[in-house]
C-alpha cells in the first residue's frame, strides 16, 4: 500500500514562482537525553508491513528551492572584499561558504515556503493515523528524516530573515528552534532534538542517519535535493557521508591536531563511546586519500569550531543596494544583491574546477559486493 502525502495549493504556488573542544580521555562524555517513556510507542517493531509513503510534494519543493553547491575542494574560501563604498561585507565570508547545498530562502517568495506548515501537519496527522513503528523500517527511517527537514526549513523560512537558525525562539516561553517540542505525533509532543536523540539515534545502529538530518546552516549536513524514502534512504545517506566527511567542515587538521565537526558530539553516546577509536573508524568508512592520510597521521581527534550561518545565499542579510540579472541587455526582474552575485560567482568558478578536475560527479561508496540496485534497497539498521 502506499500513501501519498501531499498539501493542497503547492502546485499552483510552485508553478508562479573559534575555540576548539578536545576529550580529555578517549571515553566521551555520556549526553544522551533523559528516559521518556512517551517515546517507547516509537521504537521499531517486527512487521509484515508492505506500505510505502510517498514524498511526491516534498520532492518537488527541494528540486525547487534547493541549490547544488557541489562537492567539496577542501580548499577554505578567502575573505571576500568589502562592498564598493563601504567597509562592511555583506552575505557569507566563511571559510566553508562554497560547501553544503542552499535553501533560497532569501530568493523565492515567502508565498512558496507557506504550504510546508500544511505539509508537516500532514505529516503529523498520517503519523497518528497509522503505526509508524510498523512500517519497514527504512519506511520509518525516511519518515523521521523527513519530518524533521521539512519542519526545519519550515520555521527557517516562517523567520527569516535570521542569520543563523540557533537565533530561532518559538512559543510565550522563548526556547530554541531545535529544543522546542512544536512536533506532535500520537500525542507526543516533541523537538527536532527528540527526533534525532530519542527516536532515530537510540534505535538505528548505523551512524549514517546522523547525515540525513539537516540542521539548517552551513556546518552540517548538506540538505539533499531529493527525499528520503524507503527505497532511496541507504544509498543517500551513502553519498551525504561521503560528501560531509570528506569536507572542511566534516574534518580537517588545524594547529596541528585532527579536528571534526562539533556536531559529532551529540552522537557520542549513542556511535562512539570510546571516542577517538570508535570515530576514527567511522570516518575511515568514507574518507578519500587526503582524509585518510589525516586519520592515519593523528590519534586525538578534537571538536572544530562549527558554523551556524544559516543555509541561504545571504546570510539572513537584507543588503542595501541591488543589482537586477540580465538576459540580452534586459533586466528580468530578478534583483540580487551584491553579496548574492559574489557566492553565485564564486560557486560557478568553483564548479568548474570540479568540472576540470572531473569530480563535478557524485561518488557513492558501496558495502563490498553490492550493486548500486541492492545498496539503494538495503536495509538502514
Amino acid at each position: 500500500m502506499r500513501i501519498m502525502i501531499k498539501a493542497a495549493g503547492f502546485a499552483a504556488i510552485l508553478a508562479a514562482a573559534a575555540p576548539t573542544l578536545a576529550y580529555a580521555q578517549d571515553t566521551a562524555p555520556v549526553r544522551a537525553a533523559p528516559v521518556d517513556q512517551r517515546f517507547d510507542q516509537f521504537v521499531p517493531r517486527e512487521t509484515t508491513s508492505t506500505t510505502k509513503l510517498d514524498y511526491g510534494f516534498w520532492d518537488d519543493a527541494l528540486s525547487f528551492f534547493v541549490l547544488r553547491m557541489g562537492r567539496s575542494t577542501r580548499q577554505g574560501a578567502s575573505r571576500p572584499d568589502p562592498t564598493i563604498g563601504t567597509r562592511r561585507v555583506y552575505g557569507h565570508d566563511s571559510r566553508y561558504r562554497l560547501e553544503g547545498n542552499r535553501v533560497l530562502f532569501d530568493l523565492v517568495d515567502d508565498e512558496a515556503f507557506t504550504p510546508l506548515t500544511e505539509y508537516r501537519a500532514d505529516l503529523e496527522r498520517i503519523a497518528t493515523e497509522i503505526d509508524i513503528a510498523q512500517l519497514p523500517r527504512n519506511e520509518q527511517l525516511a519518515f523521521w528524516l523527513n519530518l524533521h527537514n521539512v519542519a526545519m526549513v519550515e520555521q527557517i523560512a516562517a523567520n527569516y530573515p535570521v542569520s543563523s537558525p540557533g537565533e530561532i525562539v518559538l512559543g510565550d516561553a522563548k526556547t530554541p528552534l531545535d529544543t522546542t517540542p512544536f512536533i506532535t505525533i500520537r500525542g507526543v509532543p516533541m523537538s527536532l532534538r527528540d527526533i534525532r536523540t530519542r527516536i532515530v539515534y537510540p534505535n538505528w545502529s548505523d551512524p549514517r542517519v546522523f547525515y540525513g538530518f539537516f540542521r539548517g546552516d552551513i556546518g552540517g549536513p548538506s540538505i539533499r535535493r531529493e527525499a528520503f524514502t524507503g527505497q532511496n534512504v541507504a544509498q543517500e545517506l551513502n553519498d551525504s557521508a561521503d560528501e560531509f566527511v570528506n569536507s572542511l567542515r566534516g574534518v580537517e587538521a588545524y594547529g596541528g591536531s585532527l579536528r571534526v565537526s562539533a556536531l559529532y558530539e551529540e552522537l557520542a553516546p549513542f556511535y562512539f563511546p570510546n571516542w577517538n577509536r570508535d570515530l576514527h573508524a567511522h570516518l575511515a568508512v568514507y574518507a578519500d586519500d587526503e582524509v585518510a592520510e589525516l586519520l592515519a597521521k593523528y590519534d586525538t581527534i578534537e571538536l572544530n569550531q562549527y558554523n551556524s550561518d544559516v543555509a541561504d545565499l545571504a546570510k539572513g542579510e537584507r543588503e542595501p543596494s541591488y543589482n537586477y540579472v540580465e538576459q540580452t541587455g534586459n533586466p528580468t526582474g530578478l534583483a540580487l544583491s551584491s553579496s548574492i552575485r559574489r557566492l553565485l560567482q564564486e560557486r560557478e568558478q568553483k564548479m568548474e574546477e570540479l568540472r576540470k578536475e572531473g569530480r563535478n560527479f557524485q561518488i557513492i561508496l558501496l558495502p563490498t559486493g553490492q550493486t548500486p540496485s541492492e545498496a539503494a534497497s538495503s536495509e538502514v539498521e
